[in-house]
This record gives C-alpha cells, sequence and structure tokens, in this order.
C-alpha cells in the first residue's frame, strides 16, 4: 500500500511539473530576429556563387585512412547537373587560415552531453595551431546567441564551453546555421570559413529560417559545414557511406523538394552533405572526441576544385565529384549550390 502511495505522490508531481512548463511555454515571448554580431564587418566581401565561379572543396580519403594527396584536373571528374565541367585544382592543399564557428544546442536533451562538450577546447587547437586562425562560439536552443566572439584562443573558448547553461526545450538547427553562415561571411575572404555544428538531428522551434531559404543560403555560401550528432541511427550513417550519388536525380525541383524533405529529417546531415562538409555521430566521450579530430583534420586537407558552370540557370544545381580512376577511396564534395541570377 504503501509503494502505490508514493507512486501516487510521483504522478502527481510530475503532472504538476508538466502542468508548469506547459504554462511557461505559453508565456515565453517570440524569439526575436538574430541581432546583428559584434564582429560583424557589413562592407567586408562576401563570396556568392554566380555564373562566373563555383567553390567545391574536395576530400579524398583512403578507405583505411588518410588522405590521398597529389592529385591533378585530370585526375577528377565533376558533373554539374550531370554534365562535366572544365575544372580547376590549387596546386597546394587548404592551408588557408580558418574562422571557425562552432554551435552547440544547450535547449532540449543536450544538457546530458555538457560534460563532453567541455573537453572540446583542447581539440579545437587541431583547428587553430596556425597562429592565425580565429573561432567563435554560439550557443542555441529556441534561438541563436553568441556566447564567445572570435578569438584566436582555444582556452578562451574552452573555458565558455565550461560554463554552458541549458535551455529550453527548443533545438532552433535552422536559425543557427543561418545566424552562423552570417557570422563566418563577415570574416575576411582568404579565411576558410568552417561551421562545426554539435546538436541532435532535427529541428525544433526555428521561427526565422525555413528549409527553402537555408538550402539557397547554403548553397550561395563558402561555408564548410561538419556537423558532429547525437546518438542517431547507425543505419542512416551507413546509408551515406554507401551513397556515392549514382542517383542523384538532376531535376532542379524535385532536387530541391527532396532536400527540402531531408532537412525536415536530418538537417545537421543535410546541411553538412550540401556545403561539401561531413556528418558523423557519437555515443560515448572517445567517439565524441574522435569525430571531432577527424573533422579537423579534414577540413584542413581538402582540394579546392573551382569551376564556371557551363550552364547558367539560375537556381539548385546538383555537383558530383569523382576521380577518374578508381583509387579504392572515399571522396566527400559539396552536392549542391545555388546559382543565382545575374543582376
Amino acid at each position: 500500500m504503501r509503494i502505490r502511495q508514493i507512486q501516487l505522490v510521483h504522478a502527481v508531481i510530475a503532472a504538476s511539473l508538466v502542468t508548469a512548463l506547459a504554462a511557461t511555454a505559453q508565456q515565453m515571448p517570440p524569439a526575436e530576429p538574430p541581432l546583428p554580431l559584434p564582429s560583424a564587418h557589413r562592407d567586408a566581401p562576401t563570396l556568392r556563387v554566380t555564373a562566373n565561379e563555383v567553390l567545391v572543396p574536395t576530400l579524398v580519403e583512403k578507405r583505411g585512412g588518410g588522405i590521398v594527396y597529389g592529385l591533378k584536373p585530370d585526375d577528377f571528374v565533376l558533373e554539374d547537373n550531370g554534365v562535366p565541367q572544365k575544372i580547376r585544382v590549387q596546386e597546394e592543399m587548404d592551408m588557408a587560415p580558418v574562422s571557425l564557428v562552432v554551435a552547440v544546442e544547450e535547449g532540449g536533451v543536450s544538457v546530458l552531453e555538457f560534460d563532453k562538450l567541455a573537453k572540446l577546447g583542447p581539440l579545437l587547437d587541431l583547428f587553430l595551431s596556425d597562429g592565425r586562425s580565429q573561432a567563435a562560439l554560439v550557443g542555441f536552443d529556441s534561438k541563436p546567441h553568441l556566447i564567445r566572439d572570435y578569438t584566436h584562443s582555444s582556452e578562451d573558448v574552452n573555458d565558455a564551453l565550461k560554463h554552458l547553461q541549458p535551455g529550453n526545450g527548443g533545438d532552433a538547427i535552422l536559425d543557427t546555421v543561418s545566424y552562423a553562415v552570417d557570422l563566418l561571411e563577415s570574416q575576411p575572404k582568404e579565411y576558410r570559413r568552417v561551421l562545426l555544428l554539435i546538436s541532435e538531428e532535427r529541428d525544433h522551434g526555428s521561427k526565422h529560417t525555413k528549409p527553402e531559404q537555408l538550402i539557397q543560403k547554403i548553397g550561395r555560401s563558402d561555408v564548410l559545414v561538419l556537423s558532429v550528432s547525437f546518438s542517431p541511427s547507425r543505419a542512416e550513417l551507413l546509408h551515406d557511406i554507401k551513397d556515392n550519388g549514382d542517383n542523384r536525380t538532376m531535376n532542379m525541383v524535385s532536387t530541391l523538394a527532396m532536400i527540402v524533405q531531408a532537412f525536415k529529417k536530418n538537417v545537421a546531415k543535410e546541411v553538412a552533405h550540401m556545403s561539401g562538409g561531413e556528418y558523423t555521430t557519437f555515443t560515448g566521450d572517445k567517439g565524441f572526441e574522435a569525430r571531432v579530430v577527424d573533422a579537423a583534420k579534414h577540413a584542413r586537407n581538402r582540394y579546392l576544385i573551382t569551376f564556371s558552370p557551363s550552364d547558367p540557370t539560375p537556381g539548385l544545381h546538383t555537383i558530383r565529384v569523382r576521380t577518374a580512376q578508381d583509387y579504392g577511396a572515399r571522396v566527400v564534395a559539396r552536392a549542391n549550390y545555388w546559382l543565382a541570377a545575374e543582376q
């Protein structure tokens, strides 16, 4: 009898908490649009994909690990909407300084991952080790906010990561990625722009950015998105590894519709895929650290391929990059870009 009474008390308390949380959520004011950031330089030049040139960062990784070096333009085949393109390849690997935005989820169940995030700081040295690169930290729940502006010190970012505060139940990934792209594009054009997104898979609560808008924004930018997600399905990860692009449709309208639907299922994966970055998952501490280390190394070891589209039709274009010979390697390159109409 006593056990039943205790269970009843617990049930009443739980019901009261749910009611209180619901009332609080109803009283919360609508999220404000992201404000201009302190470091934003409104007049700074930014890359826009036009009919002149498209940048395609491309990773060529051996099956057993390690990077395939020394490839030339003739070693690649790049197709834009199924049509081979004439390409240029930067002779040296990407050695430009990096502007990194680390966007970490503070809402929802992310509080369970705070202990892992607190150990992220030293791993950021892999991005910042050249002394010129810089990182900023953005946190988000139902809306994004700047926690630490650009700094050359991983210790500054690490200190901020150790003092993360739990947010509300929101997980506004669409708004946050848009916010982070704006922050990255405020930086000088000679910097490689990288977004490290650490979040759940799905968006909950974005109010200012629709999937179609973010698809265009990512497609027009040169931001490389690296996504590390909380424990999603292993089956999806295996599907990504097996997908070499052979079955991608070349119809602009249907491709856009498919990507919009994919955004609703796993936006963290799709923004990485679009930009030429990588999507991966973790469960334990060691898995998290390994994923971040891999992301940092791969960000620095991409070929920079550029081409001028032979088809100047505005809208979403699909890219496929492969090696001319079978090196038994995995090729990771941006999957789409948005061709803006000429003004």
